[in-house]
């Protein structure tokens, strides 16, 4: 299941520090005021080339479920 490809994938950002540099580098852009703007084609672009297989509306799914529950902090990433 791709969701589940999804989790695996934030279980690894939160498990290798080393990677996760790399996903922030790659995947965000800092804007104005200290914001920062997510480029979900390259967060699933960025997956992919560490064995991940999902799309961006699954990644959606995963994003505002992790707002809407606090459970999981680990999905809080993005």
């Amino acid at each position: 299941m791709s969701l589940e490809q999804v989790k695996a994938f934030y279980d690894l950002l939160t498990s290798d520090p080393t990677i996760y540099d790399q996903y922030s580098k790659k995947c965000c852009n800092q804007g104005f005021f200290g914001s920062y703007h997510w480029d979900k084609t390259k967060i699933v672009k960025f997956a992919a080339t560490h064995g991940y297989n999902f799309n961006e509306n699954e990644l959606d799914q995963i994003w505002f479920d992790s707002e809407s529950s606090s459970a999981d902090n680990s999905l809080n990433l993005a």
